[in-house]
């Protein structure tokens, strides 16, 4: 597909940062309840929002609990996405374990340790990590046990990444333990090596590792009781307000039946104030009525192309789009299958109701900006604010308005 969104994660269960994996009479912690759903459900949840279809899930052992476990965290995501559990040679290190996953990996791959998880706006990380290797690193008081960073004096490539705790430093960068790699990493992967203390230091000192900062918050349940774990509260930062947009009229001009990039003119600023409501910490969501795909002028398919490239688009300025949805019906559709009327297409609040249940929003946290009254009449229907779009732009609008 191309762009710089990246579909891919690789997630690592294991017990701590050690070489090996986790041992068969061990459950990681990453499956342990935190609040009402695995810790593992949480981390896969965020990295849904920026793009993210397929996990590979590395493990040392694969068994019918573990099977029960990733299916119960299904039932957790708002998308339905590839889950691969991949079953790696005891023993072989974290290293050893992604070589013997080569032939299942993507051109570019986030990278995780299953025990931790960073909420922020990946998009930024995205950004600036669009070749190469990076590690998203963040400001912190105490140093992480997934590697504390110094920089090179230009301020982009790391110049060491060490794991013990340095006992002249209480604060300064710390790895995240998110990382995004492309196939070069394989150029330093044996059979049986530790990413942490083969690997890394390898792509550093081929100056091979970007370090990219980003705010946000970090927890890490390495070391944390199972009860602990249950009492952590993720869900009052990661259960987030949001922010719905319509398409023609919002964030592009409304040259009637827009279905192709060549039609696709985008509104003034429209990129940069993503951006801005993504910093802030809001879902983001696209809901369009499509009834150019019931007049025949494109297809759906013609419309997710589209949309892809849409998105990432967003992403190459810092902002996300979590889902979007659309509705082709009309009831006076040139072609059968789409004639009709439905809850969806606005001024029926479907699709925003089923993003509101799929994504655990609270209607009363939700703001929806659109051009035309059928934009508003879906808003209310599902209980969310409603803002007109023009003559104000949606620029102008969340510029002047408190909270963003």
């Amino acid at each position: 597909m191309g762009g710089i969104t990246v579909r891919q994660c690789i997630i690592v269960l294991e017990d701590g940062v050690s070489a090996s994996l986790l041992a068969e009479s061990a459950r990681s912690k990453a499956l342990a309840p935190c609040g009402d759903r695995p810790f593992l459900a949480w981390l896969m949840r965020e990295m849904q929002r920026f793009g993210v279809e397929e996990f590979v899930v590395l493990v040392s052992s694969c068994s019918a609990q573990l099977e029960d476990v990733i299916e119960q965290i299904r039932s957790f995501l708002p998308k339905q996405p590839e889950i691969i559990l991949r079953t790696c040679p005891f023993s072989s290190g974290t290293g050893g374990a992604l070589l013997y996953s080569e032939p299942l990996l993507q051109e570019r791959f986030f990278f995780c340790h299953g025990e931790a998880l960073f909420s922020g706006n990946l998009s930024r990380f995205l950004q600036q990590a669009r070749e190469g290797n990076s590690v998203l690193v963040r400001s912190a008081d105490c140093l992480s046990r997934y590697g504390n960073v110094r920089l090179q004096p230009d301020g982009e490539y790391v110049e060491d990444l060490y794991f013990e705790p340095d006992r002249f430093s209480t604060a300064g960068l710390a790895s995240s333990g998110v990382y995004i790699f492309d196939h070069s990493v394989f150029d330093h992967l044996t059979d049986n090596c530790s990413l942490e203390k083969d690997v890394l230091p390898a792509l550093v000192r081929n100056r091979n590792l970007r370090a990219v900062p980003l705010s946000g918050t970090f927890w890490d349940i390495g070391k944390m009781a199972d009860d602990e774990i249950q009492a952590l509260d993720v869900s009052g930062t990661l259960f987030r307000p949001a922010v719905f947009l319509d398409r023609d009229g919002v964030i592009n001009r409304d040259h009637g039946w827009v279905g192709t990039r060549e039609r696709f003119e985008w509104e003034s600023n429209i990129r940069e104030t993503i951006a801005r409501i993504a910093d802030c910490g809001y879902h983001i969501f696209i809901v369009t009525n499509q009834s150019g795909i019931a007049r025949g002028f494109y297809s759906e398919r013609d419309l997710e192309h589209l949309m892809d490239w849409v998105v990432d688009s967003i992403r190459e300025y810092g902002g996300n789009i979590d889902d979007w949805r659309y509705c082709p019906m009309h009831p006076d559709a040139i072609i059968e299958k789409y004639r009709g009327t439905s809850m969806d297409r606005k001024p029926g609040p479907g699709m925003l109701l089923d993003l509101i249940k799929r994504w655990e929003l609270s209607p009363s946290c939700c703001l929806m900006f659109g051009d035309q009254p059928s934009d508003m009449a879906a808003a209310r229907a599902a209980g969310v604010e409603g803002v007109t779009v023009g003559p104000a732009l949606l620029a102008e609008l969340i510029a002047s308005r408190e909270g963003f």
